[in-house]
């Protein structure tokens, strides 16, 4: 598996990528092509090697005649969907970078994601920063990417709304559930344009995983820190695990004062919530007490929100957790047509290449109320429909 690990030791931007994807490898060209079919006049990327700290690293710069266009995000969604050159996925993700943004707009000042007006994000060059960066991205060809904590730098910056501190109200919005790292450099180090690209394509965040790297590429920001190399690292190559593997939380407690509909309804409520998984172990607990073991897996970014449920409904004094690495199968939504008509399910990618599909339980058991058959019936003939395939 292919996968592309972003080192933000200062941060992130929309050039910064820019120029640690061509430093990479991408070429230059293929980006410009992609911006100039948005049909904007005069935009042009520059490329040149450059030093930060001593070190070198790759600077792309976006050139364009001076505009004080304030655009909604339509009117940019329309452009992407226009173009005759960018492919299907490429648009898909530029769009989703940019709403990304425009929903964290919305949100700080208290309107619609339609109404919003894009300021500094709805420039040219934040245009073009992010549908480069959507096409660079597709052209690396990647399975997975992981990124590290993300420094946002301290003080405060000017914006089109007057001087706010760092992290600007936008991009702690859009950073909300991405782990931060701390950081001392007096400058904004992560911009909405870079928040929103981390935030759209990181599968997870942490540090390094098992790879063996094949490429590496320095993205240069504009100042030279004197604490620190102003630059972004992308690392591409190959995972040492051949399959999939991300960063999970297991959070536990042990219930023995409770009953059983309090840890049902709890249990429902945590699944709303966003839990990959939820369940109880039977267990004896201190002067031979039955109890429970209530069992939760959750994304980092879900642990407080889930925390919360736990202490509230149960009532407990306390909740164990630690992060564990998992391995899964490659799976996708897949649906059989039977006999007793299409059930969906998931489909798994198993070590060699063969297939494994698994019924969904909802599925199955409406179909089984609506034939008024044994639910077991109904799955038999799913997983006989697609081993016949």
């Amino acid at each position: 598996m292919k996968l592309a690990y972003f080192d933000c030791l200062s941060g992130i931007s929309g050039d910064m990528t820019l120029g640690a994807l061509v430093d990479c490898g991408v070429e230059l060209a293929a980006l410009q092509a992609g911006i100039d079919s948005l049909g904007f006049p005069n935009i042009r990327l520059t490329s040149e090697e450059t030093k930060r700290r001593g070190f070198r690293a790759m600077k792309v710069k976006v050139e364009h005649e001076p505009e004080h266009a304030h655009r909604h995000l339509h009117h940019i969604t329309e452009k992407i969907d226009a173009s005759t050159v960018l492919s299907p996925p490429q648009k898909d993700l530029a769009k989703r970078i940019f709403t990304c943004i425009g929903e964290a707009e919305a949100k700080v000042h208290g309107t619609t994601i339609r109404k919003v007006h894009f300021h500094e994000v709805g420039a040219v060059d934040s245009i073009a920063d992010i549908v480069g960066c959507a096409v660079g991205l597709s052209l690396l060809g990647v399975d997975r990417i992981v990124c590290s904590p993300v420094p946002t730098g301290t003080g405060h910056i000017e914006i089109e709304h007057g001087r706010v501190s760092v992290p600007a109200p936008a991009t702690a919005e859009i950073l909300k559930g991405v782990p931060l790292a701390a950081s001392v450099v007096p400058f904004e180090l992560t911009t909405p344009t870079g928040a929103a690209i981390v935030k759209t394509v990181a599968d997870s965040f942490g540090p390094l995983p098992a790879m063996t790297i094949e490429s590496i590429g320095f993205g240069a920001g504009d100042r030279d820190l004197k604490e620190q190399p102003n630059v972004l690292r992308l690392l591409v190559g190959q995972s040492a695990d051949e399959m999939a593997s991300d960063q999970i939380w297991v959070l536990e407690t042990n219930l023995d004062d409770i009953s059983g509909e309090v840890v049902g309804h709890t249990t429902a409520k945590l699944f709303e919530a966003g839990a990959l998984d939820v369940y109880t172990t039977s267990i004896q607990m201190k002067k031979n007490r039955p109890g429970v073991l209530l069992s939760i897996l959750a994304p980092a970014d879900l642990v407080a929100k889930l925390e919360k449920i736990v202490f509230r409904e149960t009532g407990t004094l306390g909740i164990r957790r630690w992060q564990a690495c998992r391995h899964k199968l490659d799976r996708q939504p897949h649906a059989v047509e039977t006999p007793l008509g299409r059930i969906e399910g998931k489909l798994a990618v198993l070590e060699g290449g063969s297939q494994s599909f698994s019924p969904e339980f909802e599925a199955c058991r409406r179909i089984a109320s609506e034939k008024n058959i044994p639910l077991k019936d109904v799955y038999e003939q799913a997983l006989r429909s697609f081993s016949q395939k």
